[in-house]
């Protein structure tokens, strides 16, 4: 597994060649089998290929134009560009896995102490599920990349995607038409502190 950790890289380029539903639902299984806070499994799966994809990408893109005239992340402006990038590498993938949370709040509203520890606790699980399905991702000759741009259409994909909880993520999923140097990591000796 350290080799797939190792090698994992955020795949921005794809080529035009269609992902396995087997190869999809191994990278779902390894997401669906992730560790989460009182087992809760806070996760759903809503994996778009083709027209359905297309569909939700121009959601996105109706999302995205919206955030523009009217801001659900008014001091998250300075993004939308990246927002943008982003809607296109989707656009490449041939396929793009959203994750949503069925247990999740609206993230408009005002938490309570316990409401707030509750999604903090599904946050740590939802990290760990996403984290599995780029690990199997890896080791499955794939590319991916775990998108949180989807905030900036979030209305609008959660319109497309219907009931299924709150947004949390999204996955585009493809073969890899590049190969990302590693980026650079600080070295353990700076981040963990022993004591004895």
């Amino acid at each position: 597994m350290l080799h797939e950790i190792m090698t994992r890289r955020s795949v921005r380029a794809y080529l035009p060649k269609p992902v396995s539903r087997a190869d999809i639902e191994l990278v779902l299984q390894a997401g669906a089998l992730a560790p989460s806070s009182k087992n809760r499994q806070p996760w759903h799966f809503t994996a778009a290929l083709g027209a359905a994809k297309e569909e939700a990408l121009a959601a996105m893109n109706q999302g995205l134009e919206e955030e523009i005239r009217r801001p659900l992340l008014p001091e998250s402006a300075q993004y939308l560009g990246g927002a943008k990038r982003t809607l296109a590498i989707m656009r490449q993938a041939p396929a793009v896995i959203f994750v949503t949370n069925p247990l999740g709040l609206d993230p408009r509203q005002i938490l309570t102490t316990d409401q707030r520890i509750f999604e903090l606790c599904n946050a740590q699980s939802l990290g760990a599920c996403l984290e599995n399905m780029t690990l199997q991702a890896t080791a499955l000759g794939l590319g991916s990349l775990w998108i949180c741009d989807v905030y900036f259409a979030y209305d609008a994909l959660c319109g497309w995607l219907g009931s299924q909880g709150t947004l949390a993520a999204a996955m585009a999923l493809g073969y890899a038409a590049e190969t990302p140097p590693s980026r650079p990591r600080k070295p353990l000796a700076e981040l963990v502190e022993w004591k004895e």
